[in-house]
């Protein structure tokens, strides 16, 4: 078991890098405050982060039970007879739990949680070969493998049998189990895995392309944790195979799976630095921007720098819904053509929004533009927050922007990499909320924490007191041993603007309140300044110091591009950074035809008894010139607490 001190070296070494280390020069110029150095205290959050830890991990573990998941790792240990159940990547659906898991006990060690993990991963080391293969749907029956897997190891990589796509999800496993015990039981697996693909796959040897992209971002953090520059070499090569000739095209993928013979479909059209715009499947293309970005980022490639931002842009502008969700076509989860984003029909899977958020934190850390973390802002509370239910045992794997009645919440999925997903990038929350650049503390996100700041001149000790997103006040306080100088920077979100991500896809009405952005420091007001999105506050700050922070949150009105043709003559409804939706339940059963006059006023109203305690929005249209049979009074929930309470009719977009 390692100690403290040598855990949180590692931690800090595995988020981004810290000065002094030897892989400097391949660290992103800003980092991550650990996250065990941040604590989610109340508010908005905290109830979210326990229910993930408390609830929906539990139930995805038991979960993996029932559905043979767990099963399948115990035939292929030979501790069980039978042949592979269910589909071929499912392996990755225990990996992502005890990843979620590990990060869990960072902040609340629980015995009988490592007592079940450490199960988990006996397991998971004794179905590994002898050379580190690891791979169930193939080593169970090697001449009979599970569907859309070659009788030959790698086969079918390029076209979608998933082996590196499952051995990456492994890797980040185990780097969480590690970070989060010391324990090297999962990470031995992981980089016996790794070092066998390493061997198989290069310059030197095969040369292919990973038909679902994950072992990218995944190897780059082994690389973190190990120090070992092998595996982000690696990383890189797997990115520039992409739009070459790939040994596993001399094996096409059956007639099943014909879509993975589409090379634009995986990415894998053109080399990625000549990408021009976002195309395929959506989750596939987050994270391989993800992993582009990691290159960009850590590595100051120029080329790959340029990709991402042109591709970036291109999300933004032209493929992104106001919930953030990615990904407008069912049949094969990808991105459509440029402003196709229809609502009812939208696909907008859950994994693609944890991939956005993956993608647009990257981006951040790369830059430091605030830009970044209002795309990242705007998918965390809308589109990636709709796909848990309120009590935190029932899931969504698309998340439409309107719905006839049909959709309804699932305990799990045939293909359930979503709940999991989820879950683990809710149990790493906490250190995406602060940042550091040398003696430059990032506010990231506003949420009820505390955070210790380890700067070169000494710690400091955040606090925030807010119930952010439903009021906009914040009090921060600071803490410090001694008088000490260095800079805060509080994130001036894009939503107190003109619109709520950086593109002209969705703007606000003009607003006709006068309320400005209020700044108190010291107890003195202060003028607000903003730059790259950043209230920047440099000075020699001493413990007690205060800042109070009010952002005015009205209500607003979004009109889409006029290229996005489902939203013409709409208008969706946004406060601060929550979208709203109609819920048939609260409007009298019908909500897709529903009218709002673009002067109709909202108040908001909490309601703590409803939905785990929500802002509601009341409309009312007493004296609106509307047919009779209108709806007189409408009350407007967050988008991501709908389908909470049974079926019915469902709208964002709301006609004027």
């Amino acid at each position: 078991m390692l100690n403290r001190i040598s855990i949180l070296l590692i931690i800090l070494v595995a988020v981004a890098g810290v000065a002094g280390q030897p892989n400097r020069q391949v660290a992103y110029p800003i980092q991550a405050v650990p996250l065990n150095q941040v604590q989610i205290t109340g508010g908005f959050w905290r109830p979210k982060v326990d229910t993930n830890r408390t609830v929906t991990i539990p139930h995805i573990l038991l979960q993996n039970e029932k559905t043979g998941r767990v099963d399948n790792l115990r035939k292929g240990a030979g501790r069980m007879p039978g042949e592979y159940q269910g589909r071929r990547f499912n392996d990755t659906d225990v990996y992502k739990v005890v990843e979620a898991a590990a990060y869990t006990l960072i902040s609340h060690p629980d015995p009988g949680l490592s007592k079940k993990l450490d199960e988990l991963i006996d397991l998971i080391a004794a179905a590994q070969q002898p050379d580190g293969y690891l791979f169930p749907a193939r080593t169970i029956t090697p001449a009979s493998p599970a569907a859309g897997v070659g009788t030959e190891r790698w086969m079918y990589e390029n076209t979608g049998s998933h082996e590196l796509y499952n051995a990456g999800h492994l890797y980040e496993a185990a780097v969480a189990h590690f970070l989060a015990t010391g324990k090297r039981t999962l990470l031995d697996v992981a980089v016996k895995n790794a070092d066998l693909v390493r061997r198989t796959f290069g310059p030197a040897a095969r040369h292919d392309a990973p038909g679902h992209e994950e072992i990218e971002l995944a190897l780059v953090r082994l690389f973190q944790a190990t120090n070992d520059r092998r595996y982000l070499d690696l990383a890189k090569f797997f990115l520039d195979e992409r739009g070459k000739k790939h040994a596993s095209q001399d094996y096409p993928a059956d007639s099943n799976f014909a879509m993975y013979n589409d090379r634009p479909y995986r990415q894998d059209q053109l080399p990625v630095i000549d990408q021009p715009r976002a195309v395929g499947h959506a989750v596939r293309a987050t994270y391989l921007y993800a992993g582009m970005t990691d290159i960009a980022g850590m590595m100051g490639d120029r080329a790959y720098d340029k990709a991402v931002d042109r591709l970036w842009q291109d999300v933004t502008s032209k493929r992104m819904y106001l919930t953030g969700g990615l990904g407008a076509r069912g049949t094969v989860e990808a991105f459509g053509d440029d402003y196709e984003l229809p609502n009812q029909t939208a696909y907008t899977e859950t994994c693609a929004s944890v991939g956005g958020l993956l993608w647009h934190y990257r981006m951040f850390l790369k830059s430091g533009d605030a830009k970044y973390l209002d795309a990242f802002e705007q998918t965390l509370y809308n589109g990636y927050l709709s796909g848990v239910s309120v009590r935190g045992d029932t899931f969504f794997y698309q998340n439409p922007l309107e719905s006839t009645g049909r959709a309804e919440r699932s305990a799990y999925f045939d293909v359930a990499c979503c709940p999991a997903n989820l879950a683990r990038l809710m149990a790493r929350l906490p250190e995406l909320i602060y940042a550091q650049r040398m003696d430059e503390i990032f506010v990231n996100l506003y949420a009820e924490t505390t955070a210790v700041v380890k700067l070169a001149k000494g710690d400091v000790r955040i606090s925030q007191a807010t119930q952010y997103p439903w009021d906009g006040k914040i009090s921060i306080a600071v803490q410090v041993a001694d008088p000490m100088e260095f800079t805060l920077r509080l994130r001036a979100p894009g939503w107190l603007g003109d619109a709520p991500v950086a593109s002209d896809l969705y703007r606000f009405a003009k607003r006709t309140d006068t309320e400005s952005i209020g700044l108190v420091v010291g107890g003195r007001p202060t003028a607000v300044q903003i730059e790259n999105g950043w209230i920047t506050l440099r000075r020699h700050w001493m413990s007690g110091d205060r800042i109070d922070l009010t952002l005015p949150m009205p209500a607003r009105r979004v009109f889409a591009n006029d290229g996005i043709k489902d939203d013409a003559g709409k208008a969706a409804i946004q406060r601060g950074p929550i979208v709203y939706s109609l819920e048939g339940l609260d409007n009298g059963g019908r909500v897709v035809d529903a009218v709002i006059p673009l002067t109709a006023k909202f108040s908001p109203v909490f309601q703590g008894e409803l939905l785990g305690g929500v802002m509601v929005l009341k409309a009312d249209l007493r004296d609106a010139a509307l047919p009779m049979a209108a709806t007189r009074v409408y009350t407007a929930i967050p988008y991501f607490a709908w389908a909470n309470r049974g079926r019915g009719e469902m709208v964002v977009w709301i006609r004027y």
